[in-house]
């Protein structure tokens, strides 16, 4: 009997494929089997995500594009409900919208964008969700909240999919792991980088006993529709190789743990085909997850894992 969770997987490109454009490399993507193009949404890594998402869904016909994740503080959730929807209707119903509130600390003093605490940035995040979710339904939509006030806004254009593109809210953190789990279709459980940079901590944060602790914090907040999400895993570390052991081994410190906790952490994906496959469906048993976003530079390596496992 298959597993009511299939297997499906993303790549994430923050430069073109290796001796391709951009668009050539969203048709490599798809010709390989992924099921995503994933974007980021940082001010310096890549390209313009809205721009891309848009041309990369106008050269395919099977493959899904998205951001991973738009960062709430940077556009207005009326503006960005227009232009998604736009690129919905372009996708024909391809699009995935990764939404967060923000963590690196770059983007905002670069950008002189002010940077909030967390618990302001998750209540933004809160309401620009509902507020996108609001004009991708159908009629005059209207609300009043601490960030945005929307009033008798009717969504244009409505998106190709009734009631809008699924919605992949990440984060590693309690309030935002329980609303991900009670609104959004697709969960992103990660590790919480409170420094608003990659360090130690949220290394550490991304080791199975902490991930216990995110998914029934997705648990809390889904209650009976669990079994309808999806979980999503952004891979810090993805490696084919045949010394999965010797790899983690260099790996280990950084995260402040010996190698066996490294290839346990559903953030890094270790190991031969073999033993890749193995893992990927223990971590599909005990937490649940079974979408999987690939680092660009490893697309290729990884597309014949992708092409054995997609669907299963």
């Amino acid at each position: 009997m298959a597993h009511p969770r299939r297997f499906r997987f993303a790549a994430e490109l923050h430069e073109p494929l290796p001796g391709r454009t951009w668009l050539d490399s969203a048709r490599e993507l798809e010709d390989l089997g992924y099921s995503t193009l994933f974007l980021p949404d940082h001010f310096d890594e890549g390209p313009g995500p809205i721009a891309l998402t848009a041309a990369a869904a106008a050269v395919t016909t099977t493959l899904n594009v998205g951001v991973l994740v738009f960062d709430c503080d940077f556009r207005h959730p009326a503006g960005l409900a227009r232009e998604l929807a736009t690129i919905d209707q372009l996708a024909e119903g391809r699009l995935e919208v990764g939404l967060g509130a923000g963590w690196k600390r770059t983007d905002y003093e670069r950008s002189g964008i002010p940077m909030d605490r967390p618990g302001v940035r998750v209540s933004r995040l809160i309401e620009h969700t509902t507020v996108l979710k609001g004009l991708f339904a159908p009629g005059p939509f209207s609300f009043h909240g601490e960030h945005y006030t929307i009033t008798e806004l009717e969504g244009t254009p409505a998106p190709y999919r009734p009631g809008g593109p699924p919605i992949i809210i990440g984060g590693g953190a309690p309030r935002v792991l329980r609303f991900a789990g009670a609104t959004a279709d697709i969960v992103g459980v990660n590790a919480s980088i409170h420094s608003g940079e990659i360090d130690a901590e949220a290394a550490r944060d991304a080791l199975a006993d902490r991930i216990d602790q995110k998914v029934h914090w997705v648990k809390e907040g889904a209650g009976e529709r669990f079994g309808d999400l999806e979980l999503n895993a952004w891979l810090a570390v993805a490696q084919v190789t045949d010394d999965s052991a010797g790899f983690a081994s260099l790996l280990a410190p950084g995260f402040g743990t010996e190698p066996a906790s490294v290839l346990e952490s559903p953030l890094t994906l270790i190991g031969s085909p073999t033993e890749i496959a193995e893992r990927l469906h223990e971590r599909r048993e005990r937490w649940g997850y079974s979408y999987h976003v690939i680092p660009g530079e490893q697309a290729r390596v990884f597309a014949p894992v992708v092409g054995a496992l997609s669907g299963q």
